[in-house]
């Protein structure tokens, strides 16, 4: 019998989900371990819209293999200087010792940035 197999394609996040904060946020918080399994890194989620502030964390996370703190920040579309502020913020707010920005497109500037 002949399996069927499906064609993968690329698609937009807002064709799955129309909010960033209020339908992806949730589900990456419910399904932590496919984010886990991809960065290879054992997740623990600690809370969704963690306060830093008075600005609000999209996930906050722990390594479980050194209980390191990890904040995760999600954003549709191109990385911007937006989020690169909000992710140096949360992370120095909370100490963090890794970081996790998620987007559609990582612009070379950024990702120096980050590798700096």
């Amino acid at each position: 019998m002949k399996q069927k197999l499906g064609t993968l394609r690329r698609i937009s996040p807002r064709e799955v989900w129309v909010s960033e904060s209020r339908d992806f946020t949730p589900w990456l918080a419910e399904n932590l371990s496919q984010l886990a399994d991809a960065i290879g890194i054992e997740l623990e989620l600690l809370q969704t819209e963690a306060s830093v502030g008075d600005f609000s964390l999209d996930i906050l996370a722990k390594d479980l293999a050194s209980s390191r703190i990890v904040v995760i920040e999600n954003q549709f579309g191109p990385t911007d200087h937006d989020h690169l502020g909000k992710l140096l913020t949360y992370a120095s707010g909370l100490g963090a010792a890794a970081l996790v920005w998620i987007a559609e497109e990582v612009r070379e500037e950024h990702r120096q940035a980050l590798e700096w």
